[in-house]
């Protein structure tokens, strides 16, 4: 059994005034060699944007990139013609695929927004660029897992190109959510806010815990405002 804790305080960071970005993984001019991602999951990002700030229209191929807002609202902009605010409740999905370009601003000139860019491997290059977003009410992952991305878009969730499931959760004081993770699998836990445990291994917001090995998976929130994603990899 192995889970190994990545603490939000050792990831990568970088200010650059209208954005100041936390790397769990190695990242842009953060580079460490034995965080080059986790199975397919390469980049986890958690990024603050002041208002009026944001990225101006760039260029990506070749990869899943998945958006949770965690507060404030993100304006969404590409090159296939889509456009949208995202706020928390909110999933993005865009596979780059053979090229797209895109921006991403601060919805807000009064607040800022706080959000997660997630970069996936694709399970094959070249794939038509497409664009997907769709809305979880609270409710819907309020002391449960809710799939909010996956191979297959079963459950009413979004598609990615690659073998990976994505839940997210918000749990209260006392309440747990239990996964089982099949043979050969393993999962990225990843703590958005709050304080919880997985399988007794403590995570505050920030941190990540890579498991393998483990058969069954029981997050406990330590408090109320409990709220992370679980992925299930190959």
């Amino acid at each position: 059994m192995t889970i190994q804790v990545r603490p939000a305080a050792a990831r990568g960071h970088a200010n650059h005034g209208w954005l100041e970005s936390r790397h769990t993984f190695s990242f842009a001019d953060y580079f460490d060699s034995r965080q080059m991602g986790f199975g397919a999951l390469r980049v986890i990002n958690e990024d603050r944007v002041a208002p009026g700030g944001g990225f101006p229209t760039h260029g990506h191929r070749d990869m899943e990139i998945v958006s949770y807002v965690i507060s404030g609202a993100l304006a969404h902009k590409d090159s296939l013609g889509g456009g949208s605010l995202i706020r928390p409740g909110d999933v993005q999905v865009m596979s780059a695929g053979t090229g797209i370009r895109h921006s991403e601003f601060n919805g807000s000139n009064l607040e800022p927004v706080h959000f997660l860019q997630i970069w996936l491997l694709p399970e094959r290059g070249g794939l038509t660029p497409r664009y997907d977003q769709k809305t979880f009410a609270s409710e819907e992952t309020r002391g449960r897992l809710r799939l909010v991305a996956s191979h297959d878009g079963r459950d009413g969730s979004l598609v990615v190109h690659q073998d990976a499931d994505l839940f997210a959760t918000r749990l209260g004081a006392n309440e747990s959510a239990a996964y089982a993770l099949k043979s050969g699998r393993k999962a990225w836990v990843q703590m958005v806010a709050g304080e919880a445990s997985i399988n007794g291994e403590k995570l505050v917001a920030g941190d990540g815990a890579a498991i393998e090995d483990e058969d069954a998976l029981t997050l406990a929130a330590a408090a109320d405002g409990a709220e992370a994603l679980l992925f299930d990899l190959a």
